[in-house]
């Protein structure tokens, strides 16, 4: 464990062969966390759920696509990770657009078509038009892994950053005429010779322009970087106990179209085998934190220094790893104030035979691991889970939790007859006293569906103050899932529009406060897995009519708002202290 840094005073709560035998072993010795042990937790139904509605309109709404996995003979490892999806408002109609990443062919697989990313525009009826070649989209065939949508220059259209595997990632100027140019070279940022995962677009230094992080997995450059893997007699795809780590990297803003790779100088480079990131305040000192899930290693926290430095502090604030020491087999990950309290909560999807995590701040500089005691890790044991999202389901004023799940070996059953490929989402309850309870499965279709789910994203597409919920599965369909929830609970939406600060208001802390209750949350990129979700801050209000809000931007710059109308789409520019 490391020392304490007396900065960080937090005020809130080489394998190249291998025999599938010995493989096995080291997996089963050196990540415990994916050991299967105890006896087989059931799915508990419980309080009736008829309430909760979501319908799958992705038939109706126009989106037809499946993404891309070659499904080789080899089962390379890349095949099984899956890619992600996006929600973002790519022409500034008011309308949230969806994004839709896809993988490429792999020798010996077979692709029908030429797979490519699929950008679909928003009619603003519930239905949407593909529009990818119109938008310069459908020129490159990639391995295209995770996004993060965010406005780069402050020309007031946000871009889109796409991590890739097996090749370089991709940076997508948005033109303004509804099109985008690849600007990846220039701008520096192709992440060259490493696997690209979760991205998010954040200024470190409050300098008024997004910098970018992005999460690399395991050491890939090629397929023959590939480990063969056998398991019962048969090919498996391989485990990431075998493969050597890589390291995030951190490209700082030159603010003239370029970014400069300040990975080491920042300190970030730790080793690691990293998936997941989410982007939050952690010690209120107005600078963003960084926390990274790692693939059978102990998790980052970078604590942010000021001047461009982070300070890795992950273990000593108890979120390295679960309570036992284990390492998290971490895939996704979210973080949001869950009780009303102003303080951060952290939940961590893991691999089968570990439950999903979830850590409150228990002090100044403490996590606790609540898995257990919440009720989030119990259900989730023979899950295997990526994409997750807090998000307030039923404007109760109280943060809900979605997780996605799917296994990534195909013939698992025949190993662990509890454990099945094709899996159903979760979707916990905020009981709104520590605890939640799943609801999902009682809610029915489509939380009763087998899905072998990946990247998972938030938005109120059709503006009707309820989240929807946006879904890729690994070789399989994208779904969109309209919220169709009944309720008289009131919301709010907050579009921020920066000035000194980034355009999108990115790193911006809102307190909502109504009826006695007060919310805090961050306008963040990045989180879940793979994946990007609506920029705007949505509130659920519960029976209140209005809130008070209090905006601290990056710059430092405070809005107060004293009485904002609920049920309202609502912008804000900054400094102006108005509503638009």
């Amino acid at each position: 464990m490391q020392s304490q840094p007396q900065s960080f005073m937090p005020s809130g709560r080489g394998v190249t062969t291998c025999c599938g035998l010995l493989l096995l072993m080291v997996f089963l010795i050196g990540c415990g966390a994916r050991r299967q042990s105890g006896p087989t937790p059931v799915r508990q139904v419980g309080a009736p759920a008829a309430a909760i509605k979501f319908s799958d309109v992705t038939g109706q709404a126009g989106i037809h696509f499946v993404a891309t996995t070659s499904r080789t003979p080899s089962k390379y490892l890349v095949e099984t990770m899956g890619s992600g999806c996006a929600f973002g408002d790519y022409d500034n109609d008011g309308y949230l657009d969806i994004l839709l990443l896809n993988g490429a062919p792999l020798p010996g697989g077979h692709v029908d078509g030429r797979p490519t990313l699929r950008l679909y525009h928003n009619n603003r009826n519930g239905s949407f038009t593909d529009v990818t070649h119109q938008a310069g989209l459908d020129k490159s065939v990639m391995y295209a892994m995770g996004v993060a949508v965010g406005d780069y220059d402050n020309d007031g259209y946000d871009d889109i950053y796409v991590s890739c595997a097996l090749g370089p990632s991709h940076l997508f100027h948005n033109n303004r005429q509804g099109a985008f140019t690849e600007v990846t070279q220039r701008a520096g940022v192709a992440n060259n010779g490493m696997w690209g995962t979760s991205c998010a677009w954040v200024d470190v230094d409050n300098d008024g322009y997004l910098d970018l992080f992005v999460c690399n997995y395991v050491t890939y450059r090629t397929l023959k970087d590939d480990i063969p893997y056998y398991t019962l007699g048969e090919r498996a795809y391989a485990i990431p106990t075998a493969f050597k780590p890589s390291h995030c990297v951190l490209y700082h803003n030159n603010h003239d179209g370029t970014f400069t790779d300040i990975s080491q100088s920042a300190g970030i480079a730790t080793p690691g085998k990293s998936l997941g990131v989410a982007v939050w305040d952690v010690d209120h000192d107005g600078r963003p934190d960084i926390y990274v899930t790692n693939d059978g290693m102990p998790g980052f926290l970078f604590h942010n220094l000021g001047h461009n430095r982070f300070e890795e502090v992950g273990m000593q604030m108890g979120i390295a790893t679960d309570e036992q020491g284990q390492p998290h087999a971490g895939m996704g990950i979210d973080v949001n104030d869950l009780y009303n309290e102003g303080q951060s909560s952290v939940v961590i999807t893991n691999f089968s035979g570990q439950q999903t995590s979830l850590y409150d701040q228990a002090s100044a500089a403490l996590y606790r691991d609540d898995t257990v005691s919440s009720g989030v890790g119990p259900p989730s044991l023979n899950y295997l889970a990526f994409g997750t999202f807090f998000f307030d389901y039923d404007n109760d004023g109280w943060k809900d939790l979605f997780v996605a799940n799917g296994h990534i070996q195909d013939n698992i059953a025949k190993e662990q007859p509890q454990v099945h490929y094709a899996e159903e989402p979760f979707l916990y309850q905020n009981d709104r006293n520590g605890h939640f309870h799943e609801v999902g499965v009682a809610s029915g279709a489509p939380f009763t569906r087998p899905l072998v789910a990946r990247g998972a994203a938030w938005g109120d597409y059709d503006n009707d103050g309820r989240l929807d919920v946006l879904l890729t599965c690994n070789g399989g369909p994208a779904y969109l899932w309209h919220n169709e929830t009944p309720t008289s609970n009131h919301w709010l939406t907050l579009k921020l529009v920066g000035k000194k600060s980034n355009r999108d208001g990115i790193g911006a802390r809102i307190t909502a406060q109504a009826a006695g209750q007060v919310q805090v949350t961050y306008v963040r990129s990045g989180s879940s897995y793979l994946a990007a979700s609506d920029l705007r801050a949505h509130f659920g209000l519960g029976a209140a009519t209005s809130a008070s809000l209090v905006v601290t931007w990056p710059s430092g710059i405070v809005d107060h708002i004293p009485a904002a109308p609920a049920d309202h789409m609502w912008k804000l520019v900054e400094g102006s202290g108005q509503l638009q």
